[in-house]
């Protein structure tokens, strides 16, 4: 039996000490600082910006783009194992012999990251041009994506933990801003606050696996962690690994702190495309990506990670086939697909590059699907309810192009970006475990259904609209980003050709296993093909063949009514969290008042009760006092007395 451990330790890539950050790599803090400049002049500027406040947000996200792309270019051009860049700043914590530079890291891995979240993010923002147009408050809107941009690509720079915990505080925040961005409307500032306090929870786990790291390690930097992590003791780093998977569950909405992401549909559209594709619910997989020398010394944690993804991925899926509101079908999609990357990442060395690749894939064709939604809320009146909609793939032709687009890629249709990156994940779940493996499969079934559902509802089917509504195409600003994020769910499969992106990635998250499949890799592919064909026609069969109600009907299955309720989420952590805290919390009230302030208050009375009576005996008489000193001196004489006759 081979020592499992051993193996792990044999798989490890540590982080290695950085090259120093000289000629164009000198400008890595550029990228960061752009878009947060831009948030600074937009907050802090006021009124007087808001004639061109878009215009500058719009500007230094595209600026920060052209410098990730020039950085990865440079990147190319040097050898593998010249590809860690460091980057030190200034000194930020000094405590000590403890010390925390504000330092940088430009690796293969972070390079993609920077090129996904500065490209999507700067599409969004010009497609936010259009769409926030007519607020009066668009200019501050424009700031918070700023600050989110910033403080994800903090999150992903930064080349020690509690770095990335900066970013990852900066993130919770700009979620929070934009998610009740509309605060007026009270959904939207429950939605925030509910956002904020469940990822709350999730940050606990950051924190303390960031203060674990520095009691075991004694350093909280990615290259003293993973040099000495093969060293540590199988249960620190187990638990490290657990409180790492709570904080993902946290930003990546993955069960049991998933709660918080469909209400998050309250926001703007553009914000909903940013959280989904290009920044915060990737943040959770980044963090078990990064730390694969943590989780391939943990497999307590790493089979954890597995069992998480799994549950979600399914939760995510069967959620949205019950939803009638469009970004929330998307939503529950994007829980079931960030599910997918998990379980990619929880496979170990076999599966961090498929968990990248998907998550490359799926910010293109998610956020061209949900800037496609609100495109399509555009031409509708604000409405969400796809149940409103049909026959509109006429009334708005670039959008039904460039959403079908998405819709090819996301249920994996062949040749489409999702196509090669999900088989990909199916494909090492086979070959790891078969239970696994065909949870995956029907994830993929499940997925083909709820997005033709989508499809059907809204670009097909009979026509619903209200006499009122008049559909018309989005503004050429919203739609150019639509057709380069269509364009990139269909050619983000390339990043496989040659296996480029398992050999790009390979120096940071380890060379790939090759597992033996029970099959031929062409046949499973030929199944995932079947499944996702069955997935489409059993939509089909409900409902393109079927008259669509403008209301959902009442009587549902017992799975429906769940599946509405989004598998009451919130009812199972109002009785496992909510409700035992609140009576937790109670009774500490009742304690702190009975027992803390009766022991104070007691006190206190009894000191009061004396001092009173001892008050009365200094009743200012002279008299009084003389007859004390003399019945006081009687006693000593007394005293004196009895001791002699004794």
């Amino acid at each position: 039996m081979p020592d499992v451990t051993a193996l792990a330790a044999e798989a490890l890539v540590p982080v290695v000490e950085p090259f120093a950050a000289d000629g164009v790599f000198g400008l890595l803090w550029l990228v960061i600082a752009l878009p947060l400049a831009g948030a600074v002049v937009l907050l802090a500027g006021g009124r007087r910006t808001d004639p061109w406040g878009h215009l500058l947000g719009t500007a230094t996200a595209a600026g920060s783009f052209l410098l990730s792309l020039v950085l990865f270019v440079a990147l190319l051009g040097r050898g593998e194992e010249e590809r860690q860049i460091g980057q030190e700043l200034f000194t930020w914590i000094q405590v000590g012999g403890f010390d925390v530079g504000m330092d940088l890291l430009y690796d293969q891995l972070s390079a993609l990251f920077l090129l996904l979240i500065t490209g999507v993010g700067s599409l969004i923002h010009v497609y936010s041009i259009g769409y926030m147009a007519h607020d009066p408050r668009r200019r501050r809107f424009f700031g918070y994506l700023n600050l989110f941009v910033a403080a994800m690509l903090m999150l992903v720079l930064a080349a020690d933990y509690l770095g990335v915990f900066l970013g990852w505080e900066g993130v919770g925040l700009a979620s929070y801003l934009l998610i009740g961005f509309w605060q007026y409307k009270p959904s939207a500032a429950a939605a925030a606050k509910k956002a904020f306090v469940i990822n709350r929870v999730g940050d606990m786990g950051m924190s303390l696996a960031v203060m674990l790291m520095f009691v075991t390690f004694g350093t909280t930097a990615f290259a003293g962690v993973s040099a000495a992590a093969g060293e540590a003791d199988s249960f620190t780093l187990n638990a490290i690994g657990f409180l790492l998977l709570l904080a993902a569950c946290g930003k990546s909405a993955q069960v049991p702190l998933q709660a918080w992401l469909l209400d998050a549909m309250e926001g703007p559209t553009p914000v909903s495309a940013l959280i989904h594709a290009a920044t915060m619910v990737t943040a959770g997989v980044y963090l078990v990506v990064r730390s694969n020398f943590i989780f391939e010394n943990a497999p307590v944690a790493q089979t954890a990670v597995v069992i998480v993804a799994v549950v979600t991925l399914l939760w995510g899926a069967v959620i949205g086939c019950a939803k009638d509101d469009i970004k929330k079908v998307l939503a529950g999609s994007t829980m079931s697909q960030i599910g997918y990357m998990m379980l990619a990442a929880g496979l170990g060395v076999a599966g961090y590059a498929f968990a990248i690749f998907h998550l490359l894939t799926h910010g293109f064709f998610k956020a061209n699907m949900f800037l496609g939604a609100g495109s399509v809320m555009h031409a509708m009146d604000d409405d969400v309810d796809m149940r409103h909609y049909g026959m509109l793939q006429k009334a708005v032709p670039v959008t039904f192009l460039t959403f079908a687009m998405g819709y090819l890629a996301i249920i994996g249709f062949p040749g489409f970006s999702g196509f090669w990156s999900k088989d990909k994940i199916i494909e090492t779940a086979f070959a790891d475990n078969l239970v696994v493996g065909l949870a995956a499969l029907a994830g993929a079934g499940i997925t083909a259904f709820y997005m033709t559902r989508l499809m059907l509802m809204t670009f097909f089917t009979d026509k619903r609209w209200a006499p009122e509504v008049h559909p018309h195409e989005s503004p050429r600003v919203m739609t150019v980003p639509l057709v380069v994020l269509a364009a990139l769910s269909v050619l983000g499969g390339f990043l496989l050709l040659g296996d480029w992106i398992v050999e790009w990635l390979s120096p940071v998250v380890g060379a790939e296993e090759h597992h033996e499949l029970a099959v031929p890799a062409i046949v499973l592919t030929g199944i995932i093909t079947l499944v996702v064909a069955a997935g489409v026609a059993l939509a089909w069969f409900t409902i393109g063949r079927s008259e669509v109600p403008r209301t959902a009907p009442a009587q549902v299955s017992p799975v429906t009514r769940a599946a509405r309720a989004d598998l009451y989420g919130d009812a199972i952590n109002d009785t496992l969290v909510v409700r035992p805290g609140s009576r937790l919390v109670s009774g500490l009230v009742v304690f702190d008042r009975s027992v803390v302030d009766g022991a104070v208050m007691g006190q206190a009375a009894a000191t009061g009760g004396l001092s009173d009576r001892l008050r009365r005996v200094q009743n200012g008489f002279v008299r009084s006092y003389a007859l004390s000193l003399l019945g006081g001196a009687a006693l000593v004489v007394l005293a004196l007395l009895v001791v002699n006759l004794v």
